[in-house]
């Protein structure tokens, strides 16, 4: 990972890149400065650990990486594709084959089990079921048994489960398929420390295994130690 604060990248823009960021700014009101984020670029099967104090824009770069926010100014390419110069869907559309996100409220689905809500996204992306190894029910199984959701809770409502159950829910969804490219935010902000460390190691094992690139938000600097790659952000406003 490179960036304009620790060293200058050559790189031109191709899918063994997972993330190149320009002169990026946004702004949730019109009458206040954006936030400027710093220039980088995040090459293919690469892991970056993202921190910085509160309001300094972490979840707001990763809507923005994720095509939910249309920056002010700047580009944002994932994987070879600048995501904001696709139509709404055909952006949508691309983030359900392309990338596993993991949000800090979870968004999973109340009314389907474990399971369903596990494989949704190999129903919302024909290229993530092509994936899924060696199908979907089985691929979710499988990690649903490595991030140690029993065997008799697989057909259970979601709303059913902890809290940290399900943010390793979340996470067995935001895995399946081998997308390019995984956005996390605070994914492991329920777990206790035995299972923060656990959950981060096979997140990172089944990443490389898949040659997933992983963007990893947390406040808990603890984590950084399982990264090659660190930025902070500062809440910089031009």
């Amino acid at each position: 990972m490179t960036s304009k604060t620790d060293s200058t990248s050559n790189s031109s823009p191709n899918a063994e890149t997972a993330i190149e960021v320009s002169g990026l700014g946004f702004s949730w009101d019109p009458v206040q400065a954006p936030l400027s984020f710093p220039d980088m670029t995040l090459k293919r099967g690469d892991h970056l650990f993202l921190h910085g104090p509160s309001g300094s824009g972490k979840s707001t770069l990763l809507s923005l990486l994720a095509g939910m926010l249309r920056p002010n100014t700047g580009s944002v390419r994932v994987l070879g594709t600048d995501i904001h110069r696709l139509g709404a869907g055909a952006r949508d559309q691309f983030r359900a084959d392309h990338m596993g996100v993991i949000f800090q409220q979870f968004n999973l689905v109340p009314y389907l089990n474990t399971r369903a809500n596990v494989t949704l996204p190999c129903r919302l992306s024909e290229l993530r079921k092509q994936r899924a190894e060696p199908g979907a029910p089985e691929e979710a199984e499988r990690l649903l048994a490595a991030l140690s959701i029993p065997e008799d809770h697989w057909q259970r409502k979601v709303t059913r489960l902890s809290i940290g159950q399900q943010q390793r829910i979340a996470a067995a969804r935001a895995l399946i398929g081998a997308p390019g490219l995984i956005l996390a935010d605070e994914p492991t902000s329920a777990l206790d420390t035995d299972n923060r460390d656990r959950f981060l190691e096979l997140l990172l094992h089944l990443a490389h295994r898949h040659n997933t690139s992983v963007l990893f938000v947390s406040h808990d600097q603890s984590l950084a130690r399982h990264f090659g790659n660190h930025l902070e952000l500062r809440g910089d406003r031009t």
